[in-house]
C-alpha cells in the first residue's frame, strides 16, 4: 500500500507541467503551441523570456527530486534497494510524460530526469551531469548530449547499485527518454540537427 500511494502521489506531482503553469503565470503563449511544441525549458526559451525558462527548468527538476527525497525519508533503507523510491522516480518521470492535468502531453522529460538521478545519489546525478555538458560542449547539440546523457545514467546506475529495482527504474527512464528524441535522432542523422548558438535555417 505504501509503495502504491508513494507511486500515485509521484505521478501527480510529475504531472505538473511547469512550462505550461509558468507560461500562463507570465501570460505567455501556451509552450504546445509553437517551436517543438514540446512543453520544457528549452521551448519556453522560444518565447523569449529566460526567467521564464530557468523557472520551467528549475520546478521540472525539483518535482523529480521531492517525490524521490520523499520516497527515501519514508523507506528508511538504502535508495538502491529500495522499490519505493524507484516507484517514486518512474512514476514522477511519468508522470511528465504523460500528464493527467495537461491532457497527457508531456515533455521530454530531461530536467525531471535529472531531479530524478540526483534525489537518488548525487555521486549519480553528477556523473550523469558531466556527462551530458562533455557532449554538449564538444559537440554543441543538446539533444544528442541528452540521448548521451540518459545512456549513460542507466550504465551508471547499474555499475553503482547492482542490478535492483533502482537501476531498473533509471534504465526504463532512459529508454523512454531516448525514445522520446526519436525526431531528434532522425535529425541527427541527416545533420540538420541545430546546434547551440545557430540560428533557424
Amino acid at each position: 500500500m505504501q509503495t502504491a500511494l508513494i507511486a500515485i502521489g509521484a505521478y501527480l506531482l510529475g504531472s505538473i507541467s511547469f512550462a505550461v503553469v509558468v507560461s500562463r503565470w507570465m501570460r505567455l503563449p501556451d509552450p504546445r503551441s509553437y517551436g517543438s511544441g514540446n512543453p520544457g525549458a528549452t521551448n519556453v526559451l522560444r518565447s523569449g523570456s529566460k526567467p521564464a525558462a530557468v523557472l520551467t527548468l528549475a520546478g521540472d527538476a525539483l518535482k523529480g527530486w521531492l517525490p524521490v527525497w520523499i520516497a527515501v525519508f519514508v523507506a528508511g533503507q538504502p535508495p538502491a534497494q529500495s522499490l519505493d523510491v524507484a516507484a517514486a522516480g518512474l512514476c514522477a518521470f511519468l508522470g511528465h510524460l504523460y500528464p493527467v492535468f495537461h491532457g497527457f502531453r508531456g515533455g521530454k522529460g530531461v530536467a525531471t530526469a535529472a531531479g530524478v538521478v540526483v534525489g537518488i545519489d548525487p555521486w549519480l546525478g553528477l556523473a550523469t551531469l558531466v556527462s551530458f555538458l562533455g557532449i554538449a560542449a564538444i559537440f554543441r547539440l543538446v539533444s544528442l548530449a541528452s540521448i548521451v546523457g540518459a545512456a549513460f545514467a542507466a550504465c551508471y546506475a547499474f555499475w553503482l547499485f547492482g542490478l535492483g529495482p533502482v537501476a531498473v527504474s533509471v534504465a526504463v527512464m532512459a529508454a523512454l527518454l531516448i525514445a522520446r528524441h526519436r525526431e531528434n535522432i532522425g535529425r541527427l542523422l541527416r545533420g540538420e540537427e541545430r546546434r547551440v548558438g545557430e540560428r533557424g535555417r
